[in-house]
């Protein structure tokens, strides 16, 4: 069995996380080129990929004038580059690990999507909840009947007070100018989930929600514009959380070499130093959407900045029992009515997880079993021309909530993007 190759575009977190996992499986893939406009980055990954100057490029448009270099492009680029980095790759050869959201804007979907099938390349979307143990074992109890008919869906993701100060307020995602909704920057994974358990058309969604906290007018009294002058005792101190978290997520966002002396620095010389209630954020910081499917099925998702807690808590109701459960505490619930409840622990599968509860390894290993063309189940893998529904779901949501929750035909939206 030939390697599967892999060259990766953007060495920032993402892109750093798929590279150590493809090296998880030496025997089967393997990196051969990588590009980063930041030489800290592609010179820090390149502590452990081990390439030569010749494989390393200094933007994605030198990697991208290449003849074509490997059999898989990872994009792990900013959301607004996404169209013209997967298309160009696209035409280049490439297959595609492609990072969501598929792109920041909703007519850029349908192009990087027509492009793949066109052209007849593979495309995967890294919507990794659906290769996490937790996820997957919730599938498997559905598709065993335990919840018989699904009537109703109560999910959450609890964003955490500090994940929504980093990536929502100081960080890539705080405008939606530059990026996208939030709904989608953020919870268009759990659109995904949401439409893989249930597994019927989605009718007609309602929305509502907005950013009612982060604003300069909830600045404690006395604060000052930046963290490092700032005298107020505050949870989103930038200096005191930045610092705690060295040398993991997300102080190695801000550097990949997270010692104090550099994240003091970066923190000096950009917004992740500033208060978060002075910044020019405008994405939400809690919203809510309704959707109705075929059968009648409904679910109601709620993402929430407000949580000591990051994760994502799912109940699913049906006609003869329930599952349930919160993803932090590596167990899956299951009841039939009138009969006893049943827990599957989750902690041995979860030994030694890499990020996002697993899925970010469970993404590239099936990834290379299906481009190498080995017998298993693929019913969770995530190619582009399902995942666009997910997307679509995130942007009829936010639709709704700019419009106080008018109820949105979910149909007739999707119709109207062709």
């Amino acid at each position: 069995m030939n390697k599967l190759t892999f060259a990766i575009l953007g060495m920032g977190n993402r892109g750093t996380v798929y590279a150590r996992n493809i090296l998880k499986y030496p025997d089967r893939a393997q990196v051969v080129a990588m590009a980063d406009v930041r030489a800290v980055r592609t010179e820090s990954a390149n502590k452990f990929l081990g390439l030569n100057d010749e494989q390393i490029y200094s933007s994605a448009d030198a990697l991208l004038a290449q003849p074509k270099l490997a059999d898989v492009m990872v994009i792990a680029t900013q959301d607004a580059q996404h169209r013209d980095h997967a298309v160009r790759a696209l035409e280049k050869g490439y297959d595609l690990i492609l990072e969501k959201p598929i792109a920041n804007r909703i007519e850029d979907i349908a192009v990087i999507a027509d492009t793949a099938k066109r052209l007849g390349r593979t495309v995967f979307v890294s919507h990794v909840l659906r290769y996490t143990p937790f996820y997957k074992q919730i599938k498997q109890l559905l598709r065993e009947g335990k919840a018989g008919r699904i009537m109703s869906v109560e999910a959450c993701e609890y964003v955490g007070y500090y994940h929504q100060a980093h990536s929502f307020v100081r960080g890539n995602w705080h405008n939606s100018r530059d990026c996208c909704p939030m709904i989608l920057a953020k919870s268009c994974h759990d659109m995904d989930i949401l439409l893989w358990l249930i597994d019927k058309e989605c009718l007609r969604v309602n929305s509502f929600g907005g950013l009612d906290y982060f604003k300069r007018e909830n600045a404690p009294e006395g604060s000052a514009e930046r963290c490092r002058d700032c005298k107020v005792l505050c949870p989103y101190n930038a200096q005191k959380f930045y610092l705690s978290a060295i040398p993991d997520w997300p102080a190695n966002v801000l550097h990949p070499e997270p010692t104090e002396e550099n994240i003091l620095k970066v923190l000096d010389e950009t917004d992740y130093g500033r208060c978060a209630f002075k910044m020019d954020n405008d994405v939400v910081d809690h919203q809510t959407c309704n959707m109705l499917f075929e059968g009648g099925a409904a679910a109601t998702f709620h993402m929430s900045a407000f949580n000591t807690l990051q994760t994502r808590y799912i109940r699913i109701m049906g006609t003869e029992g329930e599952v349930w459960g919160r993803m932090s505490d590596k167990k899956v619930c299951w009841q039939r009515f009138g009969e006893e409840m049943h827990e599957i622990d989750l902690t041995e599968q979860l030994k030694n997880p890499s990020g996002h509860g697993g899925g970010d390894q469970g993404l590239v290993y099936d990834v290379i079993r299906y481009l190498q063309g080995e017998e298993f189940d693929t019913s969770s893998i995530t190619l582009i021309d399902r995942s666009v529904e997910s997307h679509y779901l995130a942007f009829a949501c936010e639709q709704s909530r700019i419009t106080d929750g008018e109820t949105v035909d979910f149909g007739e939206f999707k119709a109207s993007m062709k």
